[in-house]
């Protein structure tokens, strides 16, 4: 169905953004691309241009990867879940037709997949990325079971969210997140925002999906917010996160969600909940610089 002349169109960026935070929500439902370009409150010719040339792919590739990646993250991650409970929870039709678009996207079914080598793989893709944008940290992998940081986790109990959010494709080009929060402070200065909570969104998990296919989302808690361009809205429904305390470089916040993911969580009574994971500011986001980081990590979790 087309939308009505007498609606109000959005601007491309807005609306491919309503589009990926409806498929994100929706993931195990059906996504036609009439119904998803009514959400972005496009047409679905106009739609499907539009978001080919802002994302780099049809809706079909974004939704299909998507899916594929998710699969892998709840393999990694929730190793006692089925392959048909995984396929059932990231939209598949049926085990055949999981196994199928698994073994196009990869190669093998899922059931011979070697995760650990596609993790190292890609960990070395983002440890050269790093390399390459001149820090002299080394994300060296955390072994399981390991814990010279001291790290602990608390629990703690977040109500429903209201995020205003600038949104960052291939976040980790240099300065693209930040200069995104640059922006996001330079609205939310005279609005009386921007001494709120600062939260950023991670996604995806760098381990599993390449890094040109991420998405960080730079957020702040707002008690309302209309979309406006690249301004966007996201509603998180309350949660349970297990609570990381960083303070230092990314080698340190790295070597948290290694020791938060391989070690706390196996031995844990939680699995990750269907949220993502995500930073919580101390103050506003880089104000202590690109080298030292002040934040917390959020992991929002259920009991498994």
């Amino acid at each position: 169905m087309l939308i009505d002349d007498n609606t109000p169109r959005p601007p491309s960026v807005e609306g491919v953004n309503r589009a990926i935070d409806h498929i994100v929500r929706n993931l195990d439902q059906p996504l036609r691309l009439e119904d998803v370009a009514r959400v972005a409150y496009l047409s679905p010719f106009h739609f499907h241009r539009v978001f080919r040339a802002i994302v780099g792919e049809t809706l079909n590739q974004f939704v299909k990867r998507v899916r594929l990646e998710r699969a892998l993250y709840l393999m990694s991650h929730e190793p006692k879940r089925t392959l048909t409970d995984v396929a059932r929870t990231c939209g598949f039709q049926s085990s055949s037709d999981f196994s199928r678009s698994f073994k196009q996207g990869y190669g093998v079914p899922p059931s011979a997949f070697d995760l650990s080598a596609w993790r190292a793989g890609k960990r070395d893709d983002l440890k050269a990325r790093v390399r390459e944008a001149g820090s002299h940290h080394h994300l060296e992998r955390q072994p399981a079971g390991e814990n010279p940081d001291g790290f602990e986790v608390a629990l703690r109990d977040l109500p429903t969210r209201t995020v205003a959010y600038i949104r960052v494709l291939n976040p980790y080009r240099p300065d693209a997140v930040s200069e995104a929060a640059e922006r996001l402070i330079d609205w939310a200065q005279p609005r009386g925002l921007a001494d709120g909570q600062w939260l950023g969104y991670m996604w995806e998990d760098p381990e599993i999906v390449a890094l040109e296919k991420c998405r960080y989302d730079v957020g702040i808690v707002v008690d309302t917010v209309e979309p406006d361009g690249e301004i966007g809205r996201f509603e998180f429904p309350p949660m349970r996160v297990a609570v990381l305390q960083v303070r230092g470089g990314i080698d340190l916040e790295q070597r948290a969600l290694d020791w938060l993911f391989t070690t706390w969580l196996p031995s844990s009574r939680f699995v990750p909940d269907d949220q993502p994971c995500f930073e919580a500011w101390i103050g506003r986001p880089f104000a202590t610089g690109m080298e030292h980081f002040e934040l917390d990590i959020h992991l929002p979790v259920k009991r498994g």
